[in-house]
């Protein structure tokens, strides 16, 4: 483990056992026809927004950024062409009122070699050209990240050698590209019991990182009648060390089911927000549920 700082507030870690809330049901207002990827909030702003990837474009890394309101209703959409696949996002609120978007970029086989931040513009089209794109784990690839606005900190998913970690920095520090001491660098573990399901997103909040896994449901290997293999699950990034690994059933009567992203909502009170895809494929829908704070 790296040297770290301590933040002024600790900030207490969510219970997974916690029973999941229902927020938003069956959604169908994203831009494009596809699953959602990842969403992160602006509490600031009470706006929520939604990476997809762009219908045929996974192999390009193209993403679709939606604005929505917190009835899911859509504000506005960006393109964000050759990004990556969306697995999380970021918000961040600058001193001067700026809202951030963090995501990742400069895709290659359809996944993001750094990351990179901007500003919201409904119906404007980005590339690689138009951002400052970093790569703060040299040699890495699959770079994904996640700010936690509670402590000023962000985290990014990398792999190196094919391994995924995670590494977390003051947020501050990382804007001014100051990569060289960040305050934890842990590997991913636990995301699930069985490690071949796939990895579906995570979130940082505090000293700890909350993952998703599971997948969609099938006929055999992930019938809908054993209510799906989604699974949360806690790391402290101060050790490393697995806290809590939960599997979790909300949303179980949704045709397909796909859990797809995971978020921290810090108002009114904090909460986990996990996303579920579901409906037929060129008609997704989205719902979100929420673990509240025991």
């Amino acid at each position: 483990m790296n040297e770290r700082t301590e933040h002024a507030d600790p900030v207490e870690p969510l219970d997974l056992a916690a029973p999941a809330v229902r927020w938003l049901w069956k959604k169908d207002t994203l831009k494009e026809p596809t699953v959602l990827q990842s969403f992160a909030f602006d509490g600031t702003g009470r706006h929520l927004y939604v990476l997809q990837l762009r219908r045929g474009g996974a192999d390009a890394g193209d993403l679709c950024l939606n604005k929505l309101d917190h009835r899911g209703e859509r504000l506005g959409h960006m393109l964000l062409r050759g990004f990556g696949h969306g697995v999380s996002m970021g918000v961040q609120h600058a001193p001067d009122g700026t809202v951030w978007i963090w995501t990742e970029a400069d895709a290659r086989g359809g996944y993001g070699q750094g990351v990179t931040r901007f500003r919201f513009a409904d119906g404007a089209v980005r590339t690689g050209k138009d951002v400052r794109i970093r790569h703060p784990v040299p040699g890495s690839t699959h770079n994904q990240p996640s700010v936690c606005q509670a402590t000023g900190r962000i985290a990014v998913r990398y792999r190196l050698d094919g391994r995924p970690r995670y590494r977390v920095w003051d947020l501050d520090a990382f804007t001014a590209r100051a990569y060289d001491r960040p305050l934890a660098d842990l590997p991913q573990t636990g995301a699930h019991p069985d490690p071949h399901v796939p990895f579906q997103g995570y979130a940082l909040y505090g000293d700890h990182l909350y993952q998703l896994a599971g997948s969609a449901y099938a006929p055999t290997a992930n019938p809908p009648a054993g209510h799906g293999n989604a699974y949360l699950s806690c790391l402290d990034i101060r050790t490393g060390a697995l806290v809590q690994q939960r599997r979790t059933r909300a949303g179980y009567s949704l045709d397909f089911r796909e859990p797809e992203g995971l978020a921290i909502r810090h108002h009114p009170e904090p909460r986990l927000y996990v996303g579920f895809a579901s409906g037929a494929p060129g008609a997704r829908r989205f719902s979100l549920y929420y673990k509240p704070r025991a």
